[in-house]
């Protein structure tokens, strides 16, 4: 079965008096590009982390986000007390010698850089093991979407190709059919310039042969058939990975090419287009599988 690269998970948890949630989620990309946000504190862990989730998410370009609600009893910012205190002395002193008495001292100390500063915080092992945790439960809700979405894929995937090989088939009688008139028209251009009885049959036989071999389209087909079975294979096995199956279609688009380009009629014409259709919309697709 396939996965598709787009993909998202959520878990949430009270962890001591903070209540924790982490969102992984990505969308479709050539390589893996992964943006992590988390609380500083927790940044020593993020290269293992980054190595982990690479592992996991494969490909595809990816956001976790670390995100926690602070109890209102935590302090979060310290007042430097003894910084304050020599402010408010040196602006007392200078208020009283310029002879100004009604000042707001605390208003004018507050806005200095470096009164107010963050509280340090330092890693809790335990704490993070059980954030570890919560990160692993949205990674299984997140590959569980994936493996959803690429459920979804397959069955268009398989719908598309039996269209293209279904297509294919049709065209036996468009085949037929032009086989018969090209050889008409062959005989009527020859019988305008000779006299029908002075025609050599087997000089005929065999030029009509040389033609038509020209405008084959057998072997086109008979390749265009294995790559479709080669796709749906890849499909099926497990093994499927989008840059793959994107070279398959690419060598599906070239047997349909070529179909097209030696089909000289019509009615060939407008089946190959239809399967161009499918396999554009094909190749739409493959650009979101993992």
């Amino acid at each position: 079965m396939i996965k598709s690269m787009t993909g998202y998970g959520k878990a949430e948890a009270t962890i001591g008096s903070r209540k924790f949630t982490v969102e992984l989620r990505s969308l479709n990309s050539k390589q893996f590009d992964l943006n992590v946000r988390m609380p500083s504190v927790y940044k020593e862990k993020e290269m293992k982390l980054r190595n982990w989730l690479g592992n996991e998410v494969v490909r595809g370009k990816a956001d976790l986000g670390i995100f926690y609600d602070a109890d209102s009893s935590e302090k979060r910012i310290t007042l430097n007390k003894k910084l304050i205190q020599a402010y408010h002395s040196d602006m007392k002193e200078v208020a009283t010698e310029i002879g100004q008495s009604d000042v707001d001292y605390m208003s004018l100390i507050m806005r200095i850089p470096d009164v107010l500063r963050p509280e340090k915080e330092e890693l809790n092992e335990e704490e993070w093991d059980e954030i570890l945790k919560l990160i692993k439960e949205a990674n299984t809700m997140f590959q569980g979407y994936r493996s959803q979405e690429g459920d979804g894929l397959q069955i268009d995937f398989e719908a598309r190709i039996k269209i293209i090989m279904d297509l294919d088939a049709s065209l036996e009688a468009a085949i037929d059919a032009r086989i018969m008139r090209i050889k008409d028209r062959i005989k009527s251009n020859i019988d305008e310039v000779i006299e029908p009885g002075k025609i050599d049959q087997n000089r005929f036989e065999q030029e009509v042969v040389y033609y038509l071999e020209k405008i084959d389209v057998t072997e086109e087909r008979v390749r265009l058939a294995a790559n479709c079975n080669y796709f749906l294979e890849n499909l099926r096995n497990g093994d499927a990975q989008g840059k793959k199956l994107g070279f398959i279609s690419q060598e599906i688009g070239r047997e349909i090419n070529t179909l097209g380009s030696k089909a000289n009629d019509s009615d060939i014409q407008r089946v190959v287009v239809q399967m161009k259709d499918e396999l554009e919309k094909i190749k739409e697709q493959v650009l979101n599988v993992l």
